[in-house]
């Protein structure tokens, strides 16, 4: 029987190469967004090339969506083995433009979409003895750049709860947390402050594709079960 993954944030970047590279290896992805016809373009893809998937349009704010995405999945599979936490939103601004209702969403997605998750699948990796959760950080889990305070604040954040998770679990439950710099996707495109556009297109000059980063995910579960990668930080060789 094929393992199974939840991957969030799959309709596009980085969570659609994860979930493509992963039911390329044979797990059995549950490819999870809020956009529904994206998910199920990609889970065409997927079976169209042998791979094993299904879709769930799910919104990480809600918990309640979270927790019975994987309470279906446990349902229907037997178990869930891990769940890649990578939706996000990044749209950066200076402190001084006052986007607070953006700054709210990107709070409630990388921050609480991850603690919903976490929530979600401990009880079944305690249940099952084994598990692993791998949290889609950023370099700005590292560093802090110039209009993106709150977007840092959040991925410092990610970690901190994603190494506070690793301190506390059990053996047998393995935690990672990727943290990938510029990657092409859709992430810059919700950017609506224009000192803040104009200087992601700078910083974007050089980019990975997001192909990159799903490896480095591939990697860090399917090392032996001995072997838990605590963090990889993944970026372009030019650039930043």
């Amino acid at each position: 029987m094929p393992e199974t993954v939840i991957v969030t944030g799959a309709s596009s970047g980085i969570g659609a190469a994860t979930a493509r590279h992963l039911a390329a290896e044979g797990w059995q992805v549950i490819a999870a967004a809020r956009r529904a016809e994206r998910l199920s373009e990609l889970v065409e893809d997927i079976r169209s090339r042998g791979g094993s998937a299904t879709a769930a349009a799910v919104d990480v704010t809600a918990h309640h969506e979270v927790t019975e995405l994987v309470e279906a999945t446990v349902a229907e599979h037997g178990r869930i083995d891990a769940f890649v936490a990578n939706a996000g939103v990044m749209p950066l601004s200076r402190l001084d433009a006052g986007l607070v209702a953006e700054w709210d969403r990107m709070i409630d997605v990388n921050i609480r979409g991850l603690l919903h998750g976490i929530d979600a699948v401990l009880p079944h990796f305690h249940r099952q003895g084994r598990g692993h959760l791998v949290t889609v950080a950023s370099v700005g889990a590292y560093q802090v750049t110039p209009t993106a305070a709150v977007y840092c604040g959040t991925k410092f954040a990610e970690r901190a709860i994603t190494e506070g998770l690793r301190l506390e679990s059990d053996p047998g439950i393995r935690v990672s947390t990727i943290s990938p710099g510029v990657v092409t996707s859709e992430l810059a495109d919700s950017i609506t402050d224009p000192e803040a556009a104009e200087f992601m297109r700078a910083y974007r000059e050089h980019a990975i594709a997001p192909e990159s980063v799903a490896t480095a995910i591939g990697y860090a579960l399917t090392q032996p079960a001995e072997v838990d990668v605590n963090e990889i930080v993944i970026r372009p060789a030019q650039g930043r």
